[in-house]
């Protein structure tokens, strides 16, 4: 039996995202644009299959021949007439789904390795009998046999993504160490170049070790560089067919931009994925903050550096929506009071940005969202630079949220029977506020100080007091250092974690709540709901930490651990975590959080929390800044809690992530239509085999020959 942590349960969630009354609304100009925009993220999105695992492509190749050939209806009937039961061709169709949906054969959200819930033997029957082995015996025999080992291995390293022995990644070849990943960062720092649309690639030439830095474009050439005694090639075209075929889209796109700033936005894009650039990728994201509240929103690239091991390569995603304008104004009216809700923060006011640059917020229906996950609301660009002093957007995804979020019953875990009725209530209203706060002023607060290449300081270094040590600020960011690059491995989860408690915090004003149409006994369930929902996120936090590695996997899992270690430790009965045996007999959980208590115990612990996050990221204090957020992050047996032996209560009673089926597009004569699926495997699978119709063969070609160029370093220790 594989351990039901390594699988995707027959009855996983899977829900369309709806967005055919958005897309309605659209001009036929509006539905071109979003048509190619979303052409141009679908080709990109493949990137992540090769950034994922070794097997990953090989894997989308194999499917894709399988269900081109015949449709999951179809495919049923062969399965039966090989030996799988119903639940095993089910469990096949759910990897596949999950394949497709992760964009790769590790779950987005916690990176664990997932593999097939049925024998090995049946699913290569299945393989075997499927009209494209039939057709093709030859191609799809070497496709299986390049693939099978590893659609189904769970060694140790393979279990899980990491650097070295910790784990797979593709960002690295195998032979890499944490010290290479930071040697690296000291070039690319030298170079000023950044690391978001790199890998690094190490190799041994009699004895001399040589580093090839590859960058994602279109072009190929070719650079070598000396540093610190070591030798360093910057190569170009990593992913190069996948590049050319995004650098296309945005052209078609170009012609049914609806303003200058989104020609010239996508004119950069393009030229950053030609080339390369980075500095092209920022140019195109300044015009793409210029377009204030456009109809259709979008934005690609290589952007969430979760995924990197190291913590600064991004991961490519690309996403098309359409404003929903009902919730898009409220979202304003946050906006408009923002700069009173910062000066309430709990850090100097030298420590805030010294002017807020409002942002556009808007509430968005998904129409694309290719990448390996979806969230449910994101504030860009992730550029520090631009971010500080030339500002950001923020974007809900109402359809995401909608969906993503509502919950049965009987699946809530570790709540009181008395907590569940007003929690299914008021979760969705709950984290709609949650998300606008974390965004807005979670992700778009805070100021950090920094020295540029000409030693201009943006703070005054002989009068800015540090209020965790009452003394002068003593270090800053320095040249090329960003907030990433300082703070590698925790930076994302630690940024996280301030968005959170900014949240929770901010929630607790009145004018916010009323902002949401929330008062009096409403606004103060809500609340309570909000930090109910953080507290028992915290305990679920615990599914994506590895006792083995001492590594937690997901960076808003461990913010959330961190918050509910925050208010346990905050005492007086704020918050209880109790072991329990369930009504199966079987070990349970229940939180609890005293609701009269959130006001005064609960923001004071908060307040000195996120004033100690935010003075340590500021003043780029990496070894304070790590000392506390690793120390909160410690998952240990003993203490108050056992967090360990809870951590096997929340595996035995957890709930699989939902997936979502996408629409896709298509072009008609002069008009543009949209083509939905069912919520199923089923239609999950459909969408994806007719994501790629047109060019399918060359495509697969591609993704097999990029991923066969690469397949020596993987494994190279």
């Amino acid at each position: 039996m594989v351990d039901s942590q390594y699988y995707l349960p027959n009855d996983i969630g899977i829900s369309a995202l709806d967005c055919r009354e958005a897309f309605r609304l659209l001009s036929p100009q509006e539905k071109m644009y979003a048509h190619y925009l979303s052409r141009a993220s679908w080709y990109g999105g493949l990137v992540v299959l090769l950034q994922t695992s070794p097997e990953s492509a090989n894997i989308f190749v194999l499917l894709q021949r399988i269900f081109r050939k015949e449709t999951p209806e179809e495919l049923e009937k062969v399965a039966a007439t090989v030996g799988l039961s119903s639940e095993e061709y089910k469990a096949f169709l759910v990897y596949a789904a999950g394949l497709y949906a992760n964009m790769g054969n590790y779950k987005s959200f916690g990176d664990t390795k997932f593999v097939p819930n049925l024998p090995k033997d049946k699913l290569e029957a299945l393989v075997r009998a499927s009209q494209a082995f039939q057709e093709k015996p030859v191609e799809m025999e070497a496709l299986w046999n390049n693939s099978s080992t590893l659609i189904f291995s769970l060694e140790d390293r393979q279990k899980q993504l990491g650097l070295g022995d910790k784990g797979i990644t593709t960002y690295f070849s195998g032979n890499c160490t944490l010290e290479d990943a930071e040697l690296a960062q000291r070039f690319l720092d030298s170079k000023k170049l950044s690391a978001y649309n790199t890998r690094l690639f190490k190799r041994s030439d009699g004895g001399k070790v040589c580093y090839e830095v590859r960058l994602a474009s279109a072009e190929t050439s070719c650079g070598t560089f000396t540093f610190e005694d070591k030798e360093f090639i910057v190569k170009r075209g990593d992913y190069c067919p996948l590049m050319e075929k995004v650098c296309f889209y945005l052209q078609q796109a170009e012609a049914y931009a609806a303003n200058e700033n989104q020609q010239k936005m996508l004119e950069q894009y393009r030229h950053s994925f030609n080339f390369g650039s980075v500095e092209s990728h920022k140019e195109g994201s300044r015009f793409w903050i210029k377009d204030k509240g456009p109809i259709v929103e979008s934005y690609i690239g290589f952007i969430e550096s979760y995924r990197d091991p190291f913590g600064s390569r991004g991961e490519f995603e690309g996403f098309v929506a359409v404003v929903n304008k009902a919730m898009s104004e409220r979202f304003t009216k946050l906006v408009s009071s923002a700069e009173v809700l910062l000066s309430e923060l709990p850090w100097p006011q030298e420590f805030e940005k010294d002017t807020f640059l409002k942002p556009d917020f808007t509430s968005l229906d998904v129409l694309t969202f290719a990448g390996s996950g979806i969230p449910a609301g994101i504030n860009i660009p992730n550029y520090d630079d631009i971010r500080q002093s030339e500002g950001f957007k923020n974007v809900s995804l109402g359809n995401v949220l909608a969906v993503a979020y509502a919950t049965q019953k009987e699946k809530l875990t570790f709540l009181k029977e008395e907590d569940k009725d007003l929690f299914i209530k008021w979760k969705g209203p709950s984290f709609e506020v949650q998300v606008g706060l974390h965004e807005l002023l979670g992700h778009g607060s805070g100021k950090l100080f920094v020295q540029d290449h000409k030693g201009k300081l943006n703070f005054n270094k002989d009068k800015v007091i540090n209020p965790e040590t009452g003394e002068l600020v003593s270090s800053w960011y320095q040249g090329s250092e960003t907030w990433d690059s300082k703070f590698s491995t925790i930076a994302s989860s630690y940024e996280e974690c301030r968005a959170e408690c900014v949240g929770l915090y901010l929630c607790l004003n009145k004018e916010v709540l009323r902002i949401f149409g929330l008062e009096g006994q409403d606004a103060e369930d809500v609340v309570y709901i909000n930090w109910l929902s953080m507290v028992r996120a915290g305990l679920l936090g615990l599914e994506f930490y590895t006792p083995e590695s001492k590594n937690w996997r997901q960076a808003h899992m461990q913010a959330r651990f961190v918050i509910l270690r925050v208010l346990l430790e905050a005492g007086e009965g704020l918050v209880g975590l109790k072991e329990v045996v369930g009504h199966d007999g079987k070990p349970d959980a229940q939180i609890t959080l005293d609701r009269t208590k959130i006001h005064t115990v609960g923001k004071h612990a908060i307040q000195r929390f996120l004033c100690k996050l935010q003075v340590f990221k500021s003043t780029a204090d990496v070894e304070g800044g790590r000392a506390l957020y690793d120390g909160y992050s410690s998952v240990g047996d003993s203490g108050a809690n056992n967090f360990l032996r809870l951590r096997e209560t929340v595996l035995l009673r957890k709930e699989a992530r939902k997936m979502f089926v996408q629409a896709n597009t298509k072009v008609n004569g002069d008009h543009v239509e949209l083509v939905e699926y069912e919520s199923s495997a089923a239609g999950l699978i459909r969408s994806f085999t007719e994501r790629f119709q047109e060019d399918a063969d060359q495509l697969e070609a591609d993704l097999l020959e990029l991923s066969k160029k690469d397949t020596p370093c993987w494994y190279c220790h």
